[in-house]
């Protein structure tokens, strides 16, 4: 086996272990919710949401190809796959250290932010337009949308229930969350999923495999797994953080946050083709939803740490991915 080809295998192998970390990191994004209303169980949850995931996963390919194309020029050769493996392994560490503190932050920042961080130590060429419009714009006003929708909804679920009894109420909406957690998802693994399979068709396209940025059958169905797989393992760490310590949710919040942050998964997926971050959109999205009972119901230092976490998630990713990079060329020479 060549070296190049030995080092193409370890890029393939630290991007399933990205998916699968993206889906152990993630899972809580869809689970949290429903969870803590108690409109599933956490076991039937987890397999719901590995289900949807799963299925998700190959109903579209915009999003890969914005992450393969627009965020680096392809890197060539040898030093090429460095640079990828040091952007995942990147990623990889802060999907863990923030998994391991039970703190929400956002796989695809920590995706970006390694790919950059490993492009500026190795002096590949970052695609600063395609970073500004595809990702950091996007990844802004989805929290945005996600945040003032929640908050729409719920004020309409509240006026159109106002005649009606609270506990009827609520029987009703857990109902309704079975389908608006599975609606979310399938969003999430119609979004994130796309993410790896974009890393691997780079990777493709930088050794010669492959000429274009479509989607080999192999590359769809091996992210595919991996992130189902890590959706099993489940994120009771996170979920915690999201439906218990930063508001106590009921099923029509609940309702209302699933259902704005699967239409966001949608709509940015198959008509934008961009990535956004469903955890800052599900986070936003509960805050909003949560502040129609009252600006207080929300605990805003939890929710700060939050928003902390998240800014740290770019330039933190990106510190390791290049700290990653310098250390593989000591090794291979």
């Amino acid at each position: 086996m060549s070296p190049e080809t030995a080092i193409l295998c370890a890029v393939v192998l630290a991007a399933l272990v990205f998916a699968y970390t993206n889906g152990f990191h993630d899972a809580a994004n869809s689970l949290a919710t429903a969870v803590s209303t108690r409109a599933l169980t956490p076991r039937a949850a987890v397999t719901m949401a590995a289900v949807m995931n799963l299925i998700g996963a190959f109903l579209g390919e915009g999003v890969a190809r914005t992450i393969g194309r627009d965020i680096i020029a392809p890197p060539h050769g040898a030093d090429g796959l460095a640079v990828l493996l040091a952007a995942l392994i990147g990623a990889i560490a802060w999907n863990v250290a923030t998994w391991y503190k039970g703190m929400p932050s956002s796989s695809s920042h920590a995706l970006v932010g390694g790919m950059i961080g490993a492009a500026l130590a190795s002096a590949t060429t970052v695609e600063w337009t395609g970073v500004a419009i595809n990702f950091a714009l996007p990844m802004v006003v989805s929290p945005l949308i996600g945040g003032v929708v929640g908050y729409l909804v719920m004020l309409a679920i509240l006026w159109g229930c106002r005649n009606t009894s609270p506990r009827r109420v609520g029987r009703k909406f857990r109902l309704a969350q079975s389908v608006s957690a599975a609606a979310m998802a399938l969003g999430n693994g119609l979004q994130d999923a796309q993410k790896t399979m974009g890393v691997l068709v780079l990777a493709l396209v930088t050794t010669g495999y492959q000429s274009t940025y479509d989607l080999p059958p192999w590359v769809v169905v091996s992210a595919a797994v991996a992130m189902s797989l890590g959706t099993l393992t489940g994120g009771g760490r996170i979920m915690r953080t999201l439906g218990r310590r930063m508001i106590q949710l009921d099923a029509p919040r609940g309702f209302a946050a699933e259902s704005t942050v699967a239409v966001v998964s949608y709509a940015t997926s198959f008509i934008w083709q961009v990535p956004i971050s469903s955890t800052h959109t599900i986070t936003s999205a509960i805050v909003g939803a949560g502040a129609t009972r009252r600006l207080s119901a929300v605990r805003w230092g939890v929710a700060g740490d939050i928003v902390g976490v998240w800014l740290m998630t770019l330039p933190g990713a990106a510190a390791i991915a290049a700290a990653a990079y310098g250390a593989l060329v000591l090794l291979t020479g």
